[in-house]
């Protein structure tokens, strides 16, 4: 149990540290989305490409496999023997970290698209880029945003890890706690905020998966009338 005066202090360090503590996030939420979104640039157009050709899906999808299984860690300290100690380190990181959930969902929706539309469009006279771009993408969205969900919230973890390596996150904040003697209100201090922004992201990027998914888009305007009306 974490007793009152831990609360306390907790409080104090808050009022007293804001706008160090607001720095802190503001870095760890923007090292966390760059290196989403660079996984979302590279991820995307692979997943397109092997939903394409689907020999290639068991290799790549398992070269990617391979980085979820290395620790953040030791991929960390991996990096930084190349790239040196830092945020860029970090977001090379959360970029490789972030790649297999965006590859894997952007192939899963690309493939569960009906063929039987794709047969439409191909009948209306709709070149391979057309459909993709206006049948493809727009009914696999939501299982791509599913991706980007779960490769954001692993985003935010890794980041805090990045601490150990020189980036500022709130991760410095727990990791001076503890190193502190009695840091259990500094660990609050730096995993309440991370555990916040997890919790927000996730279900932020769940309502606009959620609202995006096809299945479940309510019909909007006028109803077709029928006979007895």
């Amino acid at each position: 149990m974490v007793d009152g005066n831990v609360w306390s202090q907790l409080v104090s360090y808050y009022s007293t540290n804001g706008g160090y503590i607001f720095q802190l996030f503001l870095n760890h939420l923007l090292i966390s989305v760059y290196g989403v979104l660079f996984a979302v640039i590279i991820g995307i157009p692979i997943g397109i490409f092997i939903a394409r050709y689907s020999k290639l899906s068991g290799f790549v999808i398992s070269i990617a496999n391979i980085i979820q299984t290395v620790p953040a860690l030791a991929l960390l300290a991996i990096l930084m023997l190349v790239m040196g100690l830092g945020a860029n380190t970090v977001v090379m990181t959360v970029f490789l970290y972030a790649l297999l959930p965006i590859i894997k969902n952007t192939y899963t929706g690309i493939n569960n698209v009906d063929a039987s539309i794709k047969d439409a469009g191909k009948g209306m006279g709709m070149t391979s880029k057309q459909i993709l771009t206006m049948v493809e993408l727009p009914l696999s969205l939501s299982v791509m945003i599913g991706g980007i969900r779960i490769a954001f919230v692993i985003a935010i973890g890794v980041t805090a890890i990045g601490s150990f390596i020189g980036s500022s996150t709130l991760g410095d904040i727990i990791i001076r706690g503890t190193n502190a003697t009695d840091g259990t209100s500094l660990i609050l201090a730096g995993a309440i905020p991370t555990a916040l922004l997890a919790v927000l992201s996730d279900l932020l990027l769940g309502y606009i998966e959620k609202k995006l998914d096809p299945t479940k888009r309510k019909q909007k305007g006028p109803q077709p009338q029928t006979l007895s009306e």
